[in-house]
């Protein structure tokens, strides 16, 4: 849920609240490949990964983009979004309930913070440097928005 906020209430170095998605499954890669149009075998034919010396089909970089925008829209309402922007940094498996430690590794965390107040095209801005990692540390996406706020 978004919360109403202004530029005065941010402050340079002020975290973002930490965001935990639920484990990305083959349920919704799946469904991402649907409503994306990206069917790459990489995303859901096992004999083709494994071509490649990989352990199994990895998610869609943008589907862990979108949980990363969710993230930042959970906390800044999307009408004041100007810029957002990632790099992808890793690859994301989905959650394989025959691996222990594949809940952990299919799991998102986003966390970010304020790292500049400015003023721009007559609007009081702020950019948040961002992160998303699974639940182990393995950072999937760097990047920052921009947010103008009231």
């Amino acid at each position: 849920m978004t919360k109403a906020m202004t530029f005065d209430s941010i402050n340079v170095g002020d975290a973002m609240p930490t965001f935990t998605s639920d484990p990305v499954t083959r349920t919704h890669i799946v469904r991402y490949a649907g409503a994306s149009g990206d069917f790459n075998p990489l995303h859901h034919d096992e004999t083709f990964v494994k071509l490649f010396g990989m352990p199994r089909i990895i998610s869609h970089g943008m589907l862990i983009m979108g949980i990363t925008g969710r993230a930042v829209t959970d906390w800044i309402d999307d009408k004041h979004l100007r810029k957002f922007g990632v790099r992808f940094s890793g690859m994301t498996e989905p959650m394989d309930l025959d691996d222990p430690n594949s809940r952990a590794r299919a799991t998102i965390v986003v966390t970010g913070k304020v790292v500049e107040k400015f003023e721009e095209a007559g609007e009081k801005r702020i950019r948040c440097e961002i992160q998303a990692a699974d639940a182990l540390g393995a950072v999937k996406i760097t990047g920052s928005f921009v947010a103008a706020l009231p």
